[in-house]
C-alpha cells in the first residue's frame, strides 16, 4: 500500500495530478462539440499553433499562456475566414496556417539556442513542469469552459446539429462559433503543459469517441466524454510516475486503450440494436 501512495507525497506529482485530471475533463467536455462539428482536424492543428505562439511569447517577454492562448485564437479565426473561400477548404486552410506557425516556433528555439522554459516539455508534457500557477490557470479555464456550455447549452446544441435551421431562428451561430473557439483555445493553452501540444488533439478525440461508441444520446455522450477524460488524466499521470514515461504519453495511451474496450463493447452492441445518430437529448 505504501508503494502505491509514495507518488502522493511529493508536492509536485499532487499539482500534476490534479491539473491532469481537470485537463482530461476538460478536454472530454469541449472534445464532443469539436468531434460533433467535425473539426477534429482544426483541434490537432490549433495545438501545433499554439507552440509556435508559445515560443514567441517568452521571447517577447509576454506570459506564455496569454500570449500563445492569444495566438490560438488569432489563428482560429484566421483559418475560418480563409476556409470561408469556396477555392480553399477548411483542411487545406489548417494545414497551412498552423504548420506555418508550428515551424515559426521550431526556428525561433533553434535560432535561440537556450531557454529558461523547457519547450520540450510543452511538445510532449512533463508533470515536473507543473507549478501552482498552472494549477490555477487549468481550474479557471475549466469553470469558464464549463460556464461557457451551461449557459449557452441549448445553443450549442442547435448550432451543432442543424446551424443553418439554428441562424433563421435567431441563434447567433457565428457568435457560438467565436465563443467555441475561444474556449478550445484557452482549453489547448492550459493544458500543453501537462499533456503537450502533440498529445493534445488525441484528448479531444478520443473520449467523445468513446462517448459517441457508448451512445446514442448527446448529453450521456457528454457525460461520458467527461468521466473518461478524468479517468485517463488521473491514470495516465499516475502510471507515469512509475513507467517513467512522458505524462502526455501515457495520458493518450490509457485513453487509447480504453477507446479499443469501447470499440469492441460497441461492435457487440450494435449487432443487437441498430445504429442511429445521435439523439439530441
Amino acid at each position: 500500500m505504501s508503494t502505491l501512495l509514495e507518488p502522493f507525497g511529493y508536492e509536485f506529482f499532487q499539482r500534476a495530478l490534479i491539473v491532469a485530471t481537470i485537463s482530461g475533463a476538460l478536454c472530454g467536455l469541449i472534445g464532443v462539440y469539436v468531434v460533433l462539428r467535425g473539426m477534429s482536424y482544426i483541434g490537432h492543428g490549433l495545438s501545433h499553433a499554439i507552440f509556435g505562439g508559445a515560443v514567441a511569447s517568452y521571447l517577447a517577454g509576454v506570459n506564455v499562456f496569454v500570449g500563445a492562448g492569444l495566438w490560438g485564437l488569432v489563428a482560429a479565426l484566421f483559418i475560418n475566414r480563409v476556409a470561408r473561400r469556396r477555392s480553399i477548404g477548411a483542411d487545406a486552410a489548417i494545414g497551412a496556417i498552423t504548420s506555418a506557425s508550428f515551424a515559426i516556433g521550431i526556428i525561433l528555439i533553434s535560432v535561440q539556442g537556450t531557454f529558461v522554459v523547457n519547450f520540450e516539455a510543452l511538445l510532449w508534457g512533463n508533470v515536473l513542469g507543473v507549478a501552482t500557477g498552472d494549477v490555477l490557470v487549468v481550474v479557471g479555464v475549466a469553470l469558464a469552459t464549463s460556464a461557457f456550455v451551461f449557459l449557452r447549452y441549448r445553443q450549442l446544441l442547435f448550432a451543432t446539429f442543424d446551424p443553418e435551421v439554428a441562424e433563421v431562428s435567431g441563434v447567433r451561430t457565428a457568435r457560438v462559433d467565436v465563443m467555441l473557439a475561444v474556449a478550445l483555445t484557452a482549453t489547448i493553452a492550459a493544458t500543453m503543459n501537462v499533456i503537450g501540444v502533440t498529445m493534445i488533439a488525441a484528448m479531444l478525440v478520443i473520449p467523445p469517441v468513446i462517448g459517441r461508441l457508448l451512445t446514442d444520446s448527446f448529453s450521456k455522450m457528454l457525460w461520458i466524454s467527461v468521466g473518461v477524460g478524468t479517468l485517463c488524466g488521473f491514470a495516465g499521470v499516475y502510471g507515469s510516475y512509475y513507467l517513467n514515461w512522458s505524462s502526455g504519453g501515457t495520458v493518450v495511451l490509457a485513453a487509447g486503450a480504453l477507446f479499443v474496450v469501447a470499440f469492441a463493447f460497441s461492435g457487440i452492441r450494435r449487432r443487437a440494436v441498430p445504429a442511429l445518430g445521435v439523439d439530441a437529448h
